[in-house]
């Protein structure tokens, strides 16, 4: 989400390639995962963790843009698959994440305004060769 809404502000193209994907609050990746530690099995638990939606990439750099008053822009075109994860287990046994989509999308624009720090550490939510 960050890259994204960092490429809408900077008028960066956004690859469309991965039209497709789910995000969670790192917050809310946080607190699962160490809760997450009551569940450890032998052979180990497989729990992906991510938020309920599938977010289209378009949709979301079209609604930051929206709130920048800046149109998007695009590169490539959207494929009929992504890579997306299936986190029913870890609802089930967690619930929910508590941050919903649009609070992060205002979170992560009130942070880019306010010039607050990123590590600039790409995710590479484009990629779709396991090259990250």
């Amino acid at each position: 989400m960050l890259e994204i809404a960092k490429s809408v502000k900077e008028k960066k193209r956004i690859d469309l390639t991965n039209g497709t994907a789910n995000v969670i609050w790192q917050g809310d990746a946080n607190e699962i995962a160490l809760r997450a530690l009551n569940h450890c099995a032998v052979p180990a638990k497989i729990l992906n963790v991510t938020g309920p939606e599938i977010i289209s990439i378009r949709s979301v750099a079209e609604q930051f843009g929206k709130m920048l008053g800046i149109k998007p822009e695009f590169v490539n075109k959207e494929q009929a698959t992504s890579f997306l994860s299936n986190a029913a287990e870890s609802f089930r046994l967690f619930g929910f994440p508590k941050v919903d989509l649009k609070q992060m999308m205002e979170v992560i624009l009130e942070w880019l305004n306010q010039g607050g720090k990123i590590l600039n550490k790409p995710t590479h939510f484009s990629e779709r060769k396991g090259k990250y």
